[in-house]
């Protein structure tokens, strides 16, 4: 029989090495903190996606 190794991910947060499988609740992350670090990240607005389109010209009746 074939033994399957399980897959280390670095945690997006902290870099530590954690396994991504259905037993690790807080996958990609390895653990709650961090997972709840990185969903205080995005509330705070820190992570930002670039917006590359000139801004729009105002309407007349506004």
């Amino acid at each position: 029989m074939v033994e399957i190794k399980p897959r280390l991910v670095a945690c997006p947060n902290c870099k530590k090495l954690s396994e991504y499988s259905a037993s690790n609740a807080f996958r990609p992350f390895c653990s709650q903190r961090c997972k709840l670090i990185d969903l205080g990240d995005w509330a705070n607005e820190n992570y930002k996606i670039p917006d590359n389109k000139p801004p729009e010209e105002p309407d007349e009746f506004d």
